[in-house]
């Protein structure tokens, strides 16, 4: 059996200095690193108010910098043909994907700190495209890579503000309207645990230890590629907020689902539906896991997996497949992950079981004439940091 490996951080952080020298002509002074993320549950309740419950990825994406002695900002990936280059000034205007990189430089010095120009190359080993928020991981390694070369170190509250760059790089510069999940676990995930997120008023992060058991959380990328800023995720949150709106509360956190129930428009009462029951399944799946109680963890990923299919209408006919597979096959649980439109799933699945789990699922994809998936093992790890 064979998973997207994550790679050794040393090594990959020694090889993108040697990228880096090759490119830029003298060796970066900093490389940060920051990994992608899984969500376990709570999915598009982040901009809701609510809660959700990622872990972050030991797959990750390595930011080698250097300052410069001007105001230049120059952006390049050992994973793209294209890179930008500009000023200071102009980085919170860079396009594609070196928007997300340029635009945390920018971000960080809106915030205030003595930003200096700056040489970055990136590299990356979480898959693009599959809901395991690459963008976020490109974000936040590129706001560890600056706060090194400032001399900061990355407490908290420094943690906290990396993550304000990257929720702002992705919504101001970008244009991709999410609601802060990917940043946090990014920056604040914790090796073996989850990562309880309380998007409320006055509502943090909570640590969860996460005891498999011997489970393995398995990932499976579809291949079918998911894209925040094509408009899909823009118009379910537009729905949200309308159904905010109708009801007359601040938030769907507020509303119960006998409110939700009075709400006119058909479409936008089951995506209230979907929101209001997915913050409760968030609180339940905490306490399921936090008991070892496998059986209800696959309940509330199934009716996880059917709301957003059927209420939300995010899932596609490789989301479904990948999900029902994995449970024909011996998974205690499977759900589809992250923004939707494509992406990936995730399954808990018993040790014994991953090989067969993933034959299955590679066998159904080709009988159905899908692209072949790619599985990684979602090891709990560790957020932002220096290499």
């Amino acid at each position: 059996m064979s998973l997207a490996d994550s790679g050794d951080p040393t090594a990959l952080s020694a090889a993108l200095r040697d990228r880096f020298a090759e490119r830029v002509g003298e060796p970066p002074k900093v490389v940060g690193r920051a990994p992608g993320r899984v969500n376990l549950i709570g999915e598009h309740t982040d901009y809701n108010a609510g809660l959700c419950l990622p872990v972050a990825l030991p797959h990750a994406t390595y930011a080698a910098a250097r300052a410069r002695d001007d105001d230049r900002v120059r952006v390049a990936s050992l994973q793209q043909d294209d890179g930008w280059e500009g000023t200071l000034d102009e980085a919170g205007s860079a396009t594609g994907w070196a928007g997300y990189a340029a635009g945390v430089v920018w971000a960080l010095r809106e915030a205030g700190l003595d930003v200096p120009g700056v040489d970055l190359v990136v590299d990356s080993r979480v898959p693009l495209g599959a809901g395991l928020s690459s963008s976020a991981a490109l974000e936040c390694a590129v706001g560890a890579a600056v706060a090194g070369l400032l001399g900061l170190d990355l407490d908290d509250e420094v943690r906290r503000a990396l993550v304000d760059a990257g929720i702002r790089a992705e919504t101001e510069v970008v244009g991709a309207p999410t609601g802060g999940m990917d940043q946090t676990v990014a920056v604040l995930g914790e090796a073996g645990h989850a990562l309880l997120i309380d998007f409320g008023p006055g509502g943090g992060t909570t640590q969860v230890p996460l005891d498999l058991a011997g489970h393995t959380l398995l990932v499976t990328d579809t291949r079918v590629s998911h894209e925040l800023t094509d408009g899909g995720y823009a118009a379910r949150r537009a729905d949200c907020d309308a159904a905010v709106a109708a009801l007359g509360v601040t938030s769907l956190r507020e509303a119960s689902l006998e409110q939700v129930a009075t709400l006119d428009d058909e479409r936008i009462r089951r995506r209230a539906t979907h929101v209001v029951t997915e913050i409760a399944r968030v609180t339940d799946a905490v306490a399921a896991l936090e008991a070892g109680d496998w059986s209800e963890v696959g309940r509330l990923f199934d009716a996880s997996h059917t709301s957003m299919r059927d209420d939300f209408e995010i899932s596609c006919p490789e989301l479904d497949a990948a999900v029902s597979v994995a449970v024909e096959a011996g998974a205690a649980a499977a759900r589809m992950t992250g923004g939707g439109f494509g992406g990936s799933s995730v399954a808990v699945v018993p040790d014994e079981r991953v090989d067969a789990v993933v034959h299955a699922i590679d066998t159904a994809f080709a009988l159905e004439g899908f692209r072949s998936p790619v599985h990684l093992r979602a090891v709990p790890s560790g957020g932002a940091d220096l290499v």
